[in-house]
């Protein structure tokens, strides 16, 4: 880490982290082979973010605090800002393949890293047949298809999403600006539908559970402003990636905070105490002012959805699989595809058999998903609070990038506090990255013990053939001197 480039603008301390070692060199000064540019690296970031969560939150936040729940979400909105800055700092500085746990390699050493591989990789993959459940569930219900085609339609779900980024992330890119438009353009077309349908009335009262009430609705978002990590993995794909991420955050931010709200406030405004009695509560706001097309335009909703967010995750997991392979945490096999401008084919090709065994554990648990789904947040928290606890160490201190790590930490610490109950898959994962460096530990002293007893051995025959030179030198001097008497004067 010895590029001192443009370090300020984004909050990067110039000097080597502790930990930093054994870092990949993956500092921003570096030239990168990047294809994406503004356009589709914010459609993946938006997507990212924009997800599963405007089929299901808008109706449960409301019903946790009402007409509140309005302040819930731009709460939820406000908090995550530090978040996804830190992010974009970090990835604009250091872009590489691991993602978080490149950073938290420069800052805390190559076993923390391997903790954080692992917990994206192995944890939140998880979530991603999650997703294409909830999506799956989501078109049966507005379609009025039985409920034995959801595991169907969920598989189904990942086939276009392998497909692009078997091409590459530019081919992604393009897929996830066209998922992104289609999406951006029915929340609009929700809201501008809907709209004339607002009665005042609706926000009266306006705390009906009280602030306790705003607390859950907090609680509940945070999962729908979860996904800025996603970004930092394909930071080396950005063709500039110190000028095209922090400007594609900022735009995401602005349209997902945007995006948020306005559902939310029709939501509440045009159903009123009903938002949360439904189970697809979009459907319910639909069907309300357009009857007749809401299920065709939900089910839409729901599978643009779906494809967008697999779509957006899928090349984080392959390009950290290829980057844990570099790096020696997984087998060195998957490590092709980690440069930049490479495919993962083969970090993709374990990623799909990790999400079908995933896939068939929720089968066999009868689509329960509440299981799976702590297990894919308890990882995103532990991740989040190992990523914010590097930021401090790497960002020049006292800047903005510092002040935004700083409060993010905070942040995470208290969500890492709430999640301690389900942590256990995480602790397990982080107790398998531990395994590993005491392997190599032992591994590394019985070569190093091998390597001095050759090292002797050698020198103890090095000893002997200087003994025997000494001796044979010995024998052969009185026969020279009695040769030499024998000799004619």
């Amino acid at each position: 880490m010895t590029s001192n480039q443009a370090g300020a603008a984004i909050g990067a301390q110039p000097a080597t982290a502790p930990g930093a070692a054994g870092a990949p060199a993956t500092d921003g000064g570096q030239a990168h082979h990047g294809t994406l540019g503004l356009v589709q690296g914010t459609a993946l970031y938006i997507a990212s973010v924009l997800g599963t969560g405007i089929l299901v939150l808008p109706g449960l936040a409301a019903a946790a605090a009402g007409p509140a729940s309005i302040v819930a979400v731009a709460a939820v909105l406000v908090l995550s800002i530090p978040l996804a800055g830190t992010f974009a700092a970090l990835a604009a500085r250091y872009p590489d393949a691991g993602g978080v746990a490149s950073y938290v390699r420069r800052a805390l050493g190559a076993t923390a890293a391997r903790m954080t591989g692992y917990w994206f990789y192995f944890g939140v993959c998880v979530g991603a047949p999650v997703v294409a459940i909830l999506g799956g569930e989501y078109v049966v219900a507005v379609l009025g298809v039985d409920r034995a085609a959801v595991p169907i339609i969920g598989f189904a779900v990942f086939v276009p999403p392998f497909i692009a980024n078997w091409f590459g992330v530019r081919v992604a890119g393009w897929v996830q600006f066209v998922l992104t438009g289609l999406l951006l353009s029915v929340v609009v077309g929700v809201v501008a539908v809907t709209f004339p349908a607002v009665e005042a009335s609706n926000f009266t009262p306006f705390l009906p559970n009280g602030w306790a009430g705003v607390g859950l609705a907090i609680s509940l978002f945070v999962w729908a402003f979860a996904g800025w990590e996603v970004g930092t993995h394909i930071a080396g794909e950005f063709k500039n990636p110190r000028r095209t991420i922090p400007i594609a955050t900022a735009i995401a931010i602005v349209v997902v905070g945007l995006g948020y709200l306005a559902l939310q406030f029709v939501t509440v405004a045009v159903l009123g105490p009903r938002a949360g009695e439904g189970q697809v509560p979009l459907l319910d706001l639909v069907e309300s002012t357009a009857p007749g097309i809401g299920s065709v335009l939900v089910a839409i909703v729901a599978a643009v959805v779906t494809l967008g967010v697999v779509n957006a995750y899928l090349p984080a997991f392959g390009k950290l699989g290829a980057a844990l392979g570099r790096d020696g945490d997984l087998p060195r096999w998957l490590a092709k595809g980690a440069a930049d401008g490479e495919v993962p084919r083969r970090s993709l090709a374990l990623t799909g058999v990790l999400i079908v065994v995933y896939f068939g554990l929720m089968l066999v648990n009868r689509l329960d998903l509440t299981g799976f789904i702590l297990i894919h947040t308890s990882n995103m928290v532990a991740i989040y609070a190992a990523g914010m606890l590097a930021a401090t160490l790497l960002l020049k201190r006292w800047s903005l990038g510092w002040w935004l790590a700083v409060v993010a930490t905070v942040m995470t610490a208290g969500l890492l506090v709430l999640a301690w109950a389900n942590l256990i898959v995480p602790l397990v994962l982080a107790f398998a990255a531990v395994l590993l460096t005491l392997v190599r530990r032992v591994r590394r002293r019985r070569a190093a013990v091998r390597a001095g007893r050759a090292a002797r051995a050698d020198g103890d025959a090095a000893d002997a053939d200087g003994d025997d030179a000494d001796a044979d030198a010995r024998v052969s001097e009185p026969v020279l001197t009695a040769t030499a008497r024998q000799e004619p004067r």
